[in-house]
């Protein structure tokens, strides 16, 4: 069976792109970080929802994590993942062994939940933005008045 791919179009984010390069560059990074975390919890959620119940560690190490971006990156280059942690037995689970079948429970809640990631992005970056750019407007403010 072929893979099967999907297209991705979302628009104004070249706008966000460059309202990103107006801030500083680790809250740029942040604001995305921000994002990406709130689009994958859902996923994480459902994860969570379809792992065995008597795998209670594994259910529990299902966490949404941004990986710390490499050296000489550009602002919008943020990785995030969603899925259980260094537990041995996930891609048992997912998978199977030759003493039980699989039990999957990532990919049906990445299949499920990968089309809801995009719709509203730009909306949820702007949102960002605008608070990250009011708390540097405060702390501008603060650090102003001490002088």
């Amino acid at each position: 069976m072929a893979p099967r791919s999907w297209t991705v179009k979302i628009d104004g984010l070249r706008e966000v792109n460059d309202a990103l390069g107006q801030l500083p560059k680790a809250t740029g990074r942040n604001v995305m970080r921000r994002v990406a975390v709130k689009r994958l919890q859902p996923i994480a959620d459902d994860m969570k929802a379809l792992a065995p119940v008597h795998l209670s560690e594994l259910r529990e190490s299902i966490t949404v994590t941004t990986k710390k971006p490499k050296s000489r990156r550009k602002v919008s280059e943020v990785e995030a993942y969603a899925g259980p942690g260094r537990q041995p037995q996930a891609h048992l689970q997912e998978f199977g062994t030759s003493r039980h079948g699989p039990q999957p429970f990532t990919r049906p809640a990445w299949d499920r939940g990968k089309h809801d990631l995009s719709p509203g992005l730009a909306a949820d970056f702007w949102d960002e933005i605008n608070k990250a750019a009011a708390r540097l407007a405060r702390k501008t403010a603060r650090l102003a008045a001490k002088g």
